[in-house]
């Protein structure tokens, strides 16, 4: 069985929009990962996304020790162009990338503008299991009351995406992926607390 370029890809872009509209939901793209005949060093999952997200009119950033592999891969399957950090539209951060780099990453990310907020970078972030790590309590659109979540090396990111959410509608959506081909958004709006402890990031402050 192979990706249906139209039908496969519009399934991937409808869970990522459930994704997105329900913050902290765990959604299953396996049946759509299975289709794919690429083997590269990242995720099937990040490759569907790529392949959804991207197109001629975009750029993108890969962060990991493969990157001019992964690079290369992707541009060949969507057209889209590799750029520096601060100039993407899109940032994959691979599993096998640094604490140091995926700060970096997120440091450097653009945020968009007053009159174009939309005009932010995306990160797609891939991690061991989206069910295992630290737990926290999200609340925000989306979620009815709150929602518990657990995701791996919070302390990595969490800070960094603070600070890059702090002026709303600037900030960055961010996008878990693992091995088990699942999907976890944390959009910008998305409030996040530890469970049990103070508040790390209320954007509504």
């Amino acid at each position: 069985m192979n990706l249906d370029i139209v039908h496969d890809i519009q399934t991937v872009y409808r869970k990522l929009v459930t994704a997105t509209s329900r913050p902290g939901t765990l959604v299953v793209l396996d049946r759509e990962a299975r289709t794919l005949d690429v083997q590269m060093e990242c995720l099937s999952s990040t490759i569907l996304l790529a392949r959804t997200v991207l197109d001629p009119e975009v750029s993108f950033k890969v962060i990991s020790k493969a990157e001019e592999a992964v690079s290369k891969m992707i541009n060949q399957l969507t057209y889209s162009k590799p750029v520096d950090l601060p100039e993407a539209d899109f940032i994959f951060i691979l599993h096998d990338a640094s604490e140091e780099q995926m700060k970096e990453a997120l440091k450097k990310a653009k945020v968009g503008n007053l009159l174009n907020p939309h005009e932010s970078a995306m990160i797609i972030l891939e991690v061991p299991d989206v069910t295992k790590g630290d737990s926290m309590i999200l609340s925000g659109p989306g979620i009815q009351d709150e929602s518990f979540l657990s995701l791996p090396n919070v302390s990595a990111w969490l800070a960094a995406r603070n600070e890059k959410n702090m002026e709303f509608p600037l900030g960055i959506d961010m996008y878990f992926v693992d091995q088990q081909d699942r999907l976890i958004a944390l959009p910008r709006t998305t409030q996040i607390r530890e469970n049990g402890g103070e508040i790390l990031w209320d954007m509504l402050q």
